[in-house]
């Protein structure tokens, strides 16, 4: 069950090494902290290599560029991949720009990867060469719709075969696929989308499930998308009159730190296909 994957996390305390963008990297280390795992945050070139080495496993954001945070994730994900650790990559804005692209692309290439987790147009992006993104969300015509989902549900399995990695498609309908399976998770509030960095958060929380978890990272990462979706849920219905987008945040974040294995096997929203 899904509920073991989080306390397995609670269990081992796995030690994340982030190297997110500077929007929400707050945000990350708090959700990290509270689903049980442990966050260090790193991202000079010449610090990399020895923080990801105590590490157990590496989480890649690309949501705010630059020269010198390229050159650190490059190089704590080779040293990663020396020793063995799961990688994860958050392609954030892949289609705006070229930089944001080719630097996903060539991640994506260059590095073993344990889960690429992204919306549907950062993924089709690195899929196809081609899809649009509005910023760093996804665009209305990529949008993953119960009319569309037996078309996505393959594309998910096919990006995930060709990449060799657990492929996470996360938006209205999630999708998480080994290439073989996929699970289509229901949890989640359209709130969420009003709060920057929810996807940053579940990017931090995925590598710690699939970290936790080695033998079993396909339902690792399915277990960490329903637990974000969930905790939103949760967050909101402890909404009060007068509270906005801010409390929200720290109440997903809140719901996550209370959050048990019986509480998300029971919450949890999903099929396998």
């Amino acid at each position: 069950m899904l509920g073991t994957c989080l306390e397995n996390v609670r269990k081992t305390v796995p030690l994340v090494h982030n190297i997110t963008n500077y929007v929400t990297v707050n945000d990350v280390a708090n959700v990290l902290l509270a689903c049980g795992a442990s966050p260090i945050m790193s991202d000079e070139p010449k610090d990399v290599e020895d923080i990801t080495a105590i590490c157990g496993g590496l989480n890649i954001n690309i949501g705010t560029l630059n020269q010198r945070t390229i050159e650190g994730m490059y190089a704590a994900g080779r040293k990663a991949n020396e020793l063995c650790h799961p990688v994860l990559l958050d392609p954030v804005g892949a289609g705006a720009s070229a930089l944001r692209t080719d630097t996903a692309v060539r991640l994506m290439e260059e590095l073993k990867l344990t889960a690429i987790r992204g919306n549907i147009s950062e993924i089709k992006t690195l899929a196809l060469g081609s899809g649009t993104t509005k910023g760093v969300d996804a665009d209305v015509a990529d949008a993953v719709t119960e009319e569309n989902l037996d078309g996505t549900v393959a594309f998910a399995k096919e990006f995930a075969k060709k990449s060799g990695c657990i492929a996470a498609i996360t938006g209205a309908i999630d999708l998480v696929s080994d290439g073989e399976t996929c699970y289509v998770i229901r949890n989640g509030r359209s709130e969420m989308g009003k709060i920057t960095g929810t996807g940053c958060q579940l990017s931090g929380m995925m590598t710690a499930f699939v970290t936790a978890n080695p033998g079993n990272v396909l339902e690792a990462a399915a277990a960490a998308v329903c637990a974000m979706g969930l905790a939103g849920e949760i967050g909101w219905s402890r909404m009060t009159e007068g509270d906005g987008n801010s409390t929200y945040r720290n109440r997903i974040i809140d719901a996550v730190y209370n959050m048990d294995g019986e509480i998300l096997d029971k919450g949890a929203k999903y099929e396998v296909r």
